[in-house]
């Protein structure tokens, strides 16, 4: 099994996005977590790439991708205690808010 653990060392969220599933994890200052792959083979089991939007950074928001390498793409990610993190797990109601009008816009004009 493949383990990588994230920590927010930042004073703001991190979105801790798991692809290529484009799964969104938000975590707190100071929060730890961790991501876990059924590989077990010499390959890499992820990577990890990290990058800086102006906008998302002027509202407290760091974005770190863990990319699924080998193994099966469904990882599974869970907070310090161990227990199960969820797509979308803490994500700003404003945030949400924001998507889901995209989203319904999207749908409706394709």
């Amino acid at each position: 099994m493949a383990i990588m653990d994230v920590r927010n060392d930042s004073t703001g969220w991190l979105t801790l996005w798991l692809e290529p599933l484009g799964e969104d994890r938000w975590l707190k200052p100071g929060e730890t977590f961790r991501v876990r792959s059924d590989y077990q083979g010499n390959d890499l089991a992820f990577s990890v790439n990290l990058w800086v939007d102006d906008g998302d950074r002027s509202a407290g928001i760091e974005n770190v991708a863990v990319w699924i390498e080998n193994g099966d793409c469904y990882a599974e990610v869970t907070d310090a205690a161990g227990n199960v993190i969820e797509c979308g797990h803490q994500r700003p109601e404003k945030i949400n808010k924001k998507w889901e009008e995209i989203n319904k816009k999207w749908t409706e004009n394709p």
